[in-house]
């Protein structure tokens, strides 16, 4: 149940669908019910997944017609739970479940200075707030991040619009963002406490934006953040959940999320934002088998290293006995393993992780 921003559920259908750059596909819906979406903006939509039901979240990059036209661009993930398949799936006249224009990433008003840094598909979140910027004639900075050119959609759209006001660094072609240089030019500007910046991208750049914000002694407010590609410390791995006050365990698969689990099982538990920002899913740890694998924003880093609450819309269980998709480990085996009994192994054939929780 969401706790604020309560969507309305309504039809949409697609209307067009295309591909902006390797694996990130344009898709533009048409909702019954048409809304402006302001700058910051996501649409949640429902998508059958095998015998699940889940909610996806997609920023808008931008709002046409009143709301009569909202284009989403969605990045096929590798290690997706399913829902970038089943988009990139979409052809013209598809319907599908939406909501309205949902608003968790609203552009400020009244800062001196504006930085927009955007991390790979996270671009698909500033888009509309940088041409915002530039219709308000502000001072403004737009940042864009990337491994390569050939997955960052977008790329000469933006050049052409925001000119020496946009910024590109590319991993393969030796222009790696330097975060601390980026905070530092903020902290040293005339401007730097009337300095608001946005940010939407994984997960690692926001930790060192945000570690690197602290450091230079910026107003914690003044960073906003959205967050994308929430890759965590392994690969998803399928894993047991206990609740021993409701007498319940339900089994959350690899390509599904905790929250989606607890809610298809029947357990009612307080969400808003699913996507590990705003910290209303939080659980109380009990006992785990394994590892915590830890994929918010919302947890600082004693809380994670602790391990004693977890945000079940994007945080998971792990066995940790293999690589996953991020190299940082953050959350320390401080909890006493468990050995744990199952019928049921997971795909490696080993037993699955078991965590116990409790709810608020």
């Amino acid at each position: 149940m969401a706790a604020d921003n309560q969507p309305s559920w309504q039809k949409g259908v697609v209307v067009d669908a295309e591909p902006v750059a390797h694996d990130v596909q344009r898709i533009v819906l048409e909702p019954e019910r048409p809304q402006h979406a302001r700058a910051g903006s996501h649409v949640d939509v429902r998508l059958q997944l095998d015998a699940h039901t889940v909610t996806r979240s997609y920023s808008v990059v931008r709002s046409e017609d009143g709301g009569r036209r909202l284009t989403l661009s969605v990045q096929l993930a590798p290690a997706s739970r399913g829902g970038s398949r089943r988009m990139h799936a979409l052809s013209v006249g598809d319907r599908l479940e939406m909501t309205q224009p949902l608003q968790n990433f609203p552009l400020g008003v009244g800062a001196a200075r504006y930085v927009l840094i955007a991390g790979g598909i996270g671009i698909t979140a500033l888009v509309a707030m940088a041409s915002v910027l530039r219709e308000r004639g502000v001072d403004y900075e737009f940042v864009y991040v990337g491994r390569t050119r050939t997955v960052m959609p977008y790329l000469d759209q933006l050049a052409d619009e925001h000119g020496e006001r946009f910024h590109l660094h590319v991993d393969d072609e030796g222009t790696p963002l330097d975060v601390d240089e980026v905070v530092d030019a903020v902290a040293r500007h005339d401007a730097a406490a009337r300095t608001e910046m946005y940010v939407c991208g994984p997960i690692r750049l926001m930790d060192a934006l945000r570690r690197s914000w602290i450091d230079h002694g910026l107003a914690a407010p003044s960073l906003r953040f959205e967050t994308f590609g929430n890759s965590g410390a392994w690969a998803a791995e399928d894993f047991v959940v206990r609740i021993p006050r409701l007498d319940t365990e339900v089994r959350v698969d690899a390509n599904q999320s905790m929250l989606d689990a607890l809610e298809d099982a029947g357990v009612e538990v307080m969400w808003d934002c699913r996507k590990g920002e705003c910290g209303l899913c939080a659980v109380k740890v009990l006992e785990v088998s394994g590892h915590v694998d830890h994929r918010d924003v919302f947890l600082d880093d004693d809380q994670k290293a602790a391990s004693s609450t977890l945000c079940c819309c994007v945080s998971r269980a792990a066995r940790g006995h293999g690589a996953g998709t991020d190299v940082r480990d953050t959350t320390p085996d401080t909890t006493p393993a468990t050995a744990v009994n199952t019928t049921r192994h997971n795909a490696s054939g080993r037993d699955p992780a078991v965590l116990t929780i409790d709810l608020p």
